[in-house]
C-alpha cells in the first residue's frame, strides 16, 4: 500500500460536509412535516396521519444515525490527519480505514432511508390513482 498522506483524508472533508448538509436538510424537512401532521391530527384524529407520523419517525431515526456515522467519519479523518502529523503512520492507516467504514455505514443507512421514503410516496400515488379511478 502506498503511504497515506495528509491530502488523502482531507479529500473526504468536502464530500462529508456536503453529505452532512443533505442529512441536515432531510432532518429539518421531516421535523417540519411531523409538526404539520401533528397539528392536522389534533384537528381530525385521522389514523392515516398516525401511520405517516410513524413512518416519518422511523425515517427521522435513520437520519439521526446517518448523521452520527457521518460525523464520526469526519472525526476519524481529523484524527488520521493528526496521526500523520505526529508520524504514527500505521495507526493513521487503521483510523482512516475506520473512517471509511463509518462513511460506508452512513451511506448504507441513506439507501435504506431512501427506500422507505420511496415506499411511502408510492402509497400516496396509489391512493391518488385509486381516487381518480372512482371518478
Amino acid at each position: 500500500m502506498e503511504e497515506l498522506s495528509l491530502t488523502t483524508p482531507t479529500l473526504l472533508f468536502s464530500a462529508i460536509s456536503l453529505i452532512m448538509l443533505a442529512y441536515t436538510n432531510r432532518f429539518l424537512a421531516y421535523a417540519s412535516v411531523i409538526r404539520n401532521l401533528h397539528d392536522i391530527y389534533l384537528e381530525k384524529k385521522d389514523t392515516s396521519i398516525l401511520r405517516q407520523i410513524k413512518n416519518l419517525k422511523m425515517r427521522l431515526q435513520l437520519t439521526r444515525w446517518m448523521q452520527v456515522f457521518g460525523i464520526s467519519s469526519l472525526l476519524f479523518c481529523v484524527v488520521t490527519m493528526f496521526l500523520i502529523y505526529v508520524n504514527f503512520f500505521t495507526i493513521a492507516i487503521w483510523v482512516f480505514g475506520l473512517a471509511l467504514i463509518l462513511l460506508i455505514i452512513s451511506l448504507g443507512l441513506l439507501i435504506k432511508e431512501i427506500q422507505i421514503s420511496t415506499e411511502a410516496l408510492q402509497h400516496h400515488i396509489a391512493d391518488i390513482e385509486e381516487h381518480l379511478k372512482k371518478k
